[in-house]
């Protein structure tokens, strides 16, 4: 049995198309056929070498009671996010901004007008670590839909007038100066963890464009805080787990504070600004 992905291009989606889930690409017909039946849509977003995409595929899309209540209850639209990153950039701010964080697999349940209610990444088959199963969650939405869907119709209404109304604030063409630079500089500082390197908690990504900023500080004003940040942390993460001592390269991010527990994921994007951050580091120390 295959779906109505059989018929895409994208890699991502192909790997979907013999999924016992009754996929539809996005499209004006998905929620056509949501309005139709009177059915909330889920939005699964995510990409071919993504870990948690294929994790959360092989626990859910790929089990055949799942797949039966999620095509009794549900219009599921699958999007590779490389293949429509403007569909992924609208909904991943709202996840955001409900949740505090983002990531991949994301999934959103939306109105058939496709604005969206719930929100969440990452689903586990059973309850773990905090986090609802996958059925539970999708049992509470259709609950909603079904005896409260006011409520919902109130939640997504907000949700979609709040997401209109931001304004990014891109502080025109001119270069920062050394106000705006120093206020960066400070909120670095601010969020950088002295004993580990890096900024911020659990999990921990390579920061590579604030280190490229922070090497180029130094470089411009001589900041030995600037050079200790950038050289702490490229020193930390290159001496821990989150580099692949034996292949070489770095993975995606620490699933830890210490930079010992990798994501297993390696990509090419991040390996390619590292380069360049190691490289300054190079030139600013000789190390």
């Amino acid at each position: 049995m295959v779906n109505r992905l059989a018929h895409e291009t994208s890699p991502y989606l192909l790997q979907h198309a013999d999924n016992p889930v009754d996929w539809w690409p996005w499209s004006p017909e998905a929620f056509d056929e949501a309005r139709r039946t009177n059915r909330p849509v889920l939005l699964s977003v995510g990409y071919s070498s993504c870990h948690w995409c294929h994790v959360m595929a092989h626990e859910s899309f790929e089990d055949q009671p799942t797949a039966d209540y999620l095509n009794e209850n549900f219009v599921s639209v699958k999007v590779d996010r490389e293949e429509r990153p403007d569909v992924d950039a609208v909904y991943m701010e709202a996840v955001q901004a409900a949740t505090g964080q983002g990531g991949w697999p994301m999934t959103v349940f939306l109105t058939p007008d496709a604005e969206p209610f719930y929100f969440g990444t990452y689903f586990p088959p059973a309850p773990r670590h905090g986090m609802p199963s996958f059925r539970q969650v999708l049992e509470g939405v259709r609950s909603a839909w079904t005896d409260r869907r006011d409520e919902v119709a109130e939640v997504a209404g907000k949700i979609t007038r709040d997401l209109s109304q931001r304004q990014i604030d891109y502080g025109g063409t001119e270069a920062p100066g050394e106000e705006e630079l120093s206020g960066a500089l400070l909120g670095l500082t601010r969020e950088y963890d002295p004993q580990r390197g890096g900024f911020g908690g659990a999990p921990k990504f390579p920061p590579s464009m604030a280190l490229e900023f922070l090497l180029r500080h130094h470089a411009r004003t001589g900041s030995e805080g600037a050079l200790e940040m950038a050289r702490d942390t490229c020193e930390r993460m290159a001496r821990g787990g989150i580099y692949d001592q034996l292949a070489g390269g770095f993975a995606r991010y620490s699933v830890d504070r210490d930079w010992v527990v990798p994501h297993f994921e390696k990509m090419l994007y991040d390996n390619a600004l590292l380069c360049r951050v190691y490289a300054h580091l190079w030139r600013s120390t000789g190390s």
